[in-house]
């Protein structure tokens, strides 16, 4: 149950906070948080920020969020972790007007539907600021499908594919516009690392509560009417956890409650899992999410550029181009790419050009050019299929050397600037058009082969 921070106390938290800290990053980083809410049983402190510079400062920085939560333990007496969530004033508003109702409207509406304004629900994360392309245009699809007809449409949605790609996102939209369209529905959203959290403060209660914690815990997952449930590959090796939600997922499904996950992998990806979890997740609708395009990276970025209310001028158009053309496996990075550089450009009070942002993202622009060329590629590559690189950058044309060749090719044009004349010359001299033919190939086999999906991301990280 949730209830409204003291703000007394959260004053003596800041002020415990500032002796620990200079009085700029005070000043920058701590002074400007909202709280929120709190909730004692999840033992979980919610906050807010207007800026994303600031929360992301915080998902980097351990040492903040370990000072911050040491003096919420002194001043509250109790253990807590942070949320803290980028929003807007409105946003912020009306949470804290919600609190601030009657306590026995608030109690009503708990009692009839519990899990309606789910928190962990990311306000920015509906289906109209979700940016399509042919990359996800069919897991929108199908997500906007079960949204518009839980229950009816694909149960269970099972929606996979990269770290920081989306599917996050779809499964945030979904929850919305289910709530918006019904909202008598109980919706519950949590990631796996919840699920588990939950059942294992349950199961390591004192005996005289274990039992009552354990039906409450069996009560809040399998009463609600839509269950989203994020990073599902986590409950790998975690056999007790997987007994406990394949019951949960089991009751749900058999009383046609929707059901959605995300993971990662393909469900047969899923090594560690049970088999029965991996046989139900494929029972009726899968979607995968690939990287995005480089068109589709700059409307991604438009769309952020606009979010943020930042004037798109020439200049603005280049730098977006740049970090689209750099940034190409990760939505969520090249989302950060940008925020970081225009916090820059704030802070410094300079124009945001290409240049600026060269100097000030050289985590982009210094490490990954120098890092990556057409040898680092051909050794990952040679590495996985265990073959030479003499092999590779050979004539033969045995299926084994081959197929290393052009999964060679392909990332070499995706992970350097190199022309394809240019990698053509780093494969024993080849015509440009047979690297295109390569690139061509793979790209189309990526699409429909999960396997080789899952090679390429794999061989992209050892790269990276």
């Amino acid at each position: 149950m949730e209830k409204k921070i003291d703000e007394l106390k959260w004053k003596d938290v800041l002020s415990d906070v500032s002796e620990e800290l200079t009085q700029v990053s005070f000043n920058t980083w701590f002074q400007p948080l909202i709280p929120l809410t709190m909730d004692e049983e999840r033992e979980t402190i919610y906050l807010a920020a207007k800026e994303d510079i600031i929360s992301n400062i915080f998902s980097r920085n351990p040492r903040y969020v370990e000072l911050l939560e040491k003096s919420i333990k002194k001043i509250f007496k109790s253990n807590y972790r942070i949320i803290i969530k980028t929003m807007t004033g409105d946003e912020i508003s009306s949470i804290l007007k919600a609190e601030s109702r009657a306590p026995a409207a608030a109690t009503s509406i708990d009692k009839d539907n519990p899990y309606k304004e789910e928190f962990y629900l990311n306000p920015k994360y509906t289906f109209e600021n979700f940016v399509i392309g042919p990359n996800n245009e069919y897991a929108h699809a199908v997500s906007l499908a079960v949204a518009e007809n839980p229950s009816t449409a694909y149960n269970p949605l099972f929606i996979y594919g990269g770290s920081g790609l989306g599917k996050t996102h779809l499964m945030h939209a979904i929850g919305h516009e289910i709530m918006r369209q019904n909202p008598q529905l109980k919706v519950l959203y949590v990631s796996t690392e919840m699920f588990t959290g939950d059942l294992v403060k349950a199961l390591q209660s004192a005996p005289s509560r274990r039992n009552t914690l354990v039906n409450a815990f069996k009560s809040k997952y399998r009463s609600v009417d839509v269950l989203l449930i994020d990073d599902i590959q986590f409950l790998e090796g975690k056999e007790q956890t997987q007994m406990e939600f394949f019951h949960t997922f089991t009751t749900l499904y058999s009383m046609n409650k929707q059901i959605v996950i995300t993971s990662d992998r393909h469900p047969k990806r899923l090594r560690e899992l049970d088999e029965r979890l991996t046989s139900r997740f494929m029972g009726n609708m899968m979607a995968d999410i690939q990287e995005p395009d480089f068109e589709t990276r700059v409307a991604i970025l438009r769309k952020k550029a606009n979010d943020e209310n930042v004037k798109i001028d020439d200049d603005f158009l280049d730098v977006i181009d740049l970090i689209a053309e750099k940034v190409k496996f990760n939505v969520r990075e090249l989302e950060s790419a940008l925020t970081r550089v225009i916090g820059f450009s704030k802070f410094k009070k300079q124009k945001l050009t290409v240049k600026f942002a060269r100097e000030h993202l050289t985590d982009i622009f210094s490490q990954k050019d120098a890092d990556i060329s057409c040898e680092a590629v051909k050794k990952a590559v040679c590495r996985k299929y265990n073959i030479k690189i003499t092999d590779i950058e050979s004539s033969k044309r045995n299926r084994e050397y081959a197929y290393p060749r052009q999964i060679a090719m392909y990332l070499c044009r995706e992970l350097t600037d190199l022309s394809f004349p240019k990698i053509g010359e780093s494969f024993g001299g080849r015509d440009h058009t047979t690297v295109l033919h390569a690139y061509e190939k793979i790209l189309n086999n990526i699409k429909i082969n999960e396997t080789l999906s899952e090679e390429i991301r794999n061989l992209k990280d050892d790269i990276q």
